[in-house]
């Protein structure tokens, strides 16, 4: 399914802690401030205005074929990121050549929702910050995330701010607004609003993470919803609720036996068995199931929907890899 303090310029990162809007249009009709109805049949893929890229589905193991975590939710020609995992502007790149998806031109990257603070899923921040920007990206890029996202960005511009200053003022003919970062720190509920999309924040169980977060996207032809990293929780189930698709990570429960008992205290805590997301799925009833950010320790994509019809899940059910797109 291929389907400036003193260092150079001023500091770019707006901080706007918001609780349930951060919209910059109206909000659409029919959205209320919560998870939103059970979604209708599926249009035929040549009718949809709505799809979602895999730009990464990787974890912290060094998979050369899995890039860092990365989502895009495109609607016609707008596109969503959720997280920046490592390469994220090249993956979107990639999707934009081979998939003849112009909204993931790099000047294009200028809004992404991140799900928690986690390294895999952040280390790609200073690469959408700054390289759509040298690519000609003339507006701040756009960032809602849990608290602590505003210091990090912060902290990212400190880190580049000789070459922000070499760009801006030396001889490359480049704006001085498309470097810089306005974060949106987020509490769960709808977090953003546009006439194309309303996105909700979900509550999610990360390990010790005090802040982590699924993300709903409601568009006018689809209903999305991305888990992040997190254990089973009945938040997911309820975001989903007959959503087109779920997008959620998975370890692979046979696998997990093998593993230490220290791993296996943290992977229980922190992440979902293919088991556990059979009985997420059954409850949650997604159009389509779509795996990512999977834990194989050797296990093959197969393996896992195996486990997960093992455990009873009859529904549609993918592996996701990267730049799959649905």
């Amino acid at each position: 399914m291929k389907l400036r303090e003193s260092w150079g310029p001023a500091l770019g990162v707006l901080l706007i802690l918001a609780t349930t809007t951060g919209s910059d249009t109206a909000p659409r009709p029919n959205h209320a401030d919560s998870v939103g109805p059970a979604a209708t049949t599926p249009a035929p893929a040549d009718s949809l205005r709505t799809h979602l890229v895999l730009l990464g589905t990787g974890t912290p193991n060094a998979d050369p074929d899995r890039w860092g975590p990365a989502s895009a939710v495109v609607v016609d020609s707008t596109a969503y990121l959720v997280d920046c995992g490592v390469g994220v502007v090249r993956r979107a790149a990639a999707a934009e050549r081979d998939d003849h998806i112009p909204a993931l031109a790099a000047h294009r990257l200028d809004r992404v929702f991140i799900t928690h603070l986690h390294s895999d899923h952040t280390l790609g921040c200073a690469d959408l910050l700054l390289s759509p920007w040298v690519l000609e990206r003339h507006r701040p890029l756009q960032v809602w995330g849990p608290p602590g996202t505003a210091r990090m960005f912060r902290l990212i511009e400190q880190a580049y701010s000789e070459d922000i200053a070499v760009r801006v003022n030396g001889l490359e003919p480049i704006d001085s607004l498309g470097w810089r970062a306005e974060v949106h720190e987020i509490l769960p509920g709808v977090v953003y609003r546009d006439s194309l999309v309303t996105v909700t924040a979900i509550a999610v169980q990360h390990g010790s993470w005090k802040h982590a977060y699924g993300y709903r996207f409601d568009t006018p032809d689809r209903s999305i919803v991305i888990s992040g990293d997190t254990r089973p929780t009945d938040t997911v189930v309820r975001a989903c609720d007959g959503c087109d698709i779920l997008l959620h990570e998975v370890y692979s429960a046979e696998m997990f036996k093998r593993r230490s008992p220290a791993w296996q205290r943290y992977h229980a805590a922190s992440h979902t068995s293919t088991t556990e997301l059979a009985s997420i799925a059954n409850r949650a009833h997604p159009g389509l199931l779509v795996l990512y950010h999977q834990l194989f320790w050797g296990a093959t994509p197969d393996q896992l929907i195996a486990e997960i019809r093992s455990a009873g899940y009859e529904g549609r059910v993918v592996s996701g890899k990267d730049l799959d797109v649905f």
